[in-house]
């Protein structure tokens, strides 16, 4: 076993000196101190090596031993992952006998699940190949013996096993790193995730033993037979967002926005409206208030899906802003090998990161404590390389186990002061395919979400069209095409209005501006609040388009023949369409097409040839 003695310690940095015969590795995880501190070797330099620690080093002292592993900093990734909470480290903040996480633990109880084998002797797997299902105990059945009655308290909540929709098999893979002739699968039954059930010989002629869950590294990215190209958007049921600036399923975005614009209330409604098959929300280094509201609020939440609770398909790592900054850094790594966890079970993840900018404000202050020679704006040279490293773990993947899975990765950033020019916002343009730009002013006027239609944009939008025609919106992108030019010159002519005033405009201008102002109203504006309009369908939004579109179109050949805009303002089903996002539900489609036809029953109205000769009047007083 590697060890060595401590000689120096600054905060989550330490340096020590390996003892006679020791042989560390970067990356080896190690036990520091008395309570066996969990550490991570970053730095080799002769006899010495630097470790950051996660966890709090108060008592820490030069002369103290610590421990090497010899083996990678590792999350465990196993059927116990779905419905609960964990901190950075993968270490589960529900279900525990204590309100803390002890200093040195490692990982959570073992939990029991009915295993039920899908293999038998004699059979040759490969990996990541499906051996078993794993099915969690229903309420009120057993948990076994290292769940204790936090556990229950937490199956009671809705967390896990409170419905028999939480009890689906979850399939039990292989390793990555594990192949051969099945030796012995255990019989059906209940077993520890942590209990060998399948043996194998490997084509070495060495024997593995397999149980439920398994190890991997966190800075390793899981290996798969091929990375494939996007096809189809991840639908997050944000109009603003799937209709304007959609992002590829499997694909990657980014949120930048400053202090107040909603970054954290629009990463919650795109995990609760994603249509992904499993969520992974992490709080990274943010406060303390926000994601305590996000713990007690998923967990009472009805998933639009299933009608079961959301956290049946939800795993949230909460690590917040006092917590180690060093576990900080890494909970950003164990979050995504989670999403890949789930991926390699032919499942599409989205994993929301809130916040990018905390994490990296963690690399810079430990990059500080190692004495690095800081880049720009102090963060490290290698903070690009770090934030690629991160982004590129998405992608749709065909799986080891021969299926097809993806990851989608949507980050938030808080630029300070909202500088969108400053190092992290910069350096994740470079790699996302998404930006989604969250405007202050917008949200100053409380418009929701305060995407800003023209600093955003999503690079992938056109290869979508055939899935769109394919939802029943062939004009989709010539809707879109046109909202954004409307959006456009409604910022080019506010300029000019703000000099001449409005009413100076010419008639085609101040219906441009009007007709803006509707899209923005009627269809950009969504309420994460509401219970009908909080996730808005690709049918629905296809409809609302259409309708505003038409909308446009009337009152531009009204305007053509004579009438003013501003008679527009008073016409009912203008009012309704306004109205329509909160009204109109989902499973009420048919009511667009009464609203159209009572759209243009108005406007027909408005084009006889008396409503013409008021409209003249009007015009000339």
């Amino acid at each position: 076993m590697n060890r060595a003695r401590i000689h120096w310690i600054s905060g989550p940095v330490l340096r020590a000196r390996a003892e006679a015969g020791a042989a560390f590795a970067m990356r080896e995880a190690v036990r520091v101190g008395p309570r066996a501190l969990l550490g991570e070797v970053v730095r080799l330099q002769g006899d010495e090596i630097a470790v950051q620690v996660y966890e709090d080093t108060t008592g820490l002292a030069p002369g103290m031993r610590l421990e090497g592993d010899g083996l990678p900093l590792a999350i465990r990734l196993g059927p116990a992952l779905l419905g609960h909470i964990f901190d950075g480290l993968l270490r589960p903040l529900a279900g525990l006998d204590t309100a803390f996480v002890d200093a040195g633990m490692r990982r959570g109880a073992a939990r029991e699940f009915d295993f039920t084998p899908a293999v038998k002797t004699g059979d040759t797997l490969t990996a990541g190949q499906v051996f078993g299902q794993a099915r969690a105990p229903r309420a009120g059945e057993s948990q076994g013996e290292g769940d204790g009655p936090g556990a229950a308290a937490a199956s009671a909540a809705g967390m896990a096993g409170a419905t028999d929709g939480a009890a689906r098999p979850q399939p039990c893979l292989l390793p990555p790193d594990a192949a051969g002739v099945v030796l012995q699968v255990a019989a059906a039954g209940r077993y520890p995730d942590s209990q060998p059930l399948c043996m194998l010989r490997q084509s070495d002629g060495s024997e593995r033993q397999v149980a439920m869950s398994h190890d991997w590294p966190v800075r390793v990215p899981r290996p798969v037979r091929a990375r494939l190209p996007a096809g189809a958007p991840l639908v997050t049921g944000q109009r603003v967002l799937d209709s304007l600036f959609p992002v590829a399923l499997g694909g990657k975005a980014a949120i930048p926005g400053g202090f107040g614009t909603g970054k954290t209330v629009l990463l919650e409604a795109l995990a609760k409206g994603s249509r992904a098959d499993v969520i992974v929300y992490l709080g990274c280094g943010e406060r303390g208030n926000e994601l305590a509201g996000v713990l007690e609020e998923f967990p009472q939440l009805v998933d639009p899906r299933t009608g079961g609770p959301l956290m049946q398909r939800t795993v949230i790592i909460a690590n917040t802003s006092n917590m180690p900054v060093a576990a900080r850094e890494a909970s950003i790594y164990a979050a995504v090998t989670v999403a890949e966890y789930f991926r390699d079970q032919g499942l599409d993840v989205a994993l929301m990161a809130d916040s990018t900018s905390r994490w990296a404000e963690a690399l810079r202050e430990v990059s500080g404590r190692f004495g690095e020679l800081p880049g720009e704006g102090g963060y490290p040279a290698y903070l690009a390389s770090r934030l690629a490293d991160f982004y590129e773990r998405a992608a749709v993947v065909e799986t080891l186990g021969a299926g097809r899975g993806s990851v989608t990765l949507i980050g938030a950033i808080s630029p300070p002061s909202g500088d969108l020019s400053e190092p992290v916002t910069s350096h994740t343009k470079r790699y996302v395919r998404a930006f989604w730009t969250l405007d202050a002013k917008r949200a100053q006027a409380r418009f929701y979400p305060a995407v800003h239609p023209l600093q955003s944009y999503a690079e992938d939008a056109r290869g979508f069209a055939g899935w769109w025609a394919a939802e029943g919106n062939g004009e989709w992108l010539t809707l879109r095409k046109r909202f954004l030019t409307l959006l456009d010159e409604q910022a080019r002519l506010e300029r000019m209005a703000r000099i001449i005033g409005k009413d100076a405009l010419p008639l085609r201008q101040q219906l441009a501006l009007a007709s803006a102002e509707l899209i923005n109203d009627a269809f950009l504006r969504q309420s994460a609040f509401s219970e009908v309009d909080r996730v808005c369908s690709p049918a629905r939004q296809g409809a609302m388009m259409r309708l505003v579109a038409k909308f446009i179109d009337h009152a531009e050949a009204a305007v053509t023949a004579g009438l003013h805009p501003q008679q527009l303002a008073s016409m009912k089903s203008l009012r309704a369409l306004q109205r329509m996002g909160e009204e109109i539900a989902d499973d009420q489609l048919g009511r667009f097409a009464e609203l159209e036809a009572a759209m243009d029953r108005e406007f027909a109205a408005l084009a006889s040839p008396q409503a013409t000769a008021e409209a003249a009047d009007a015009t000339e007083r």
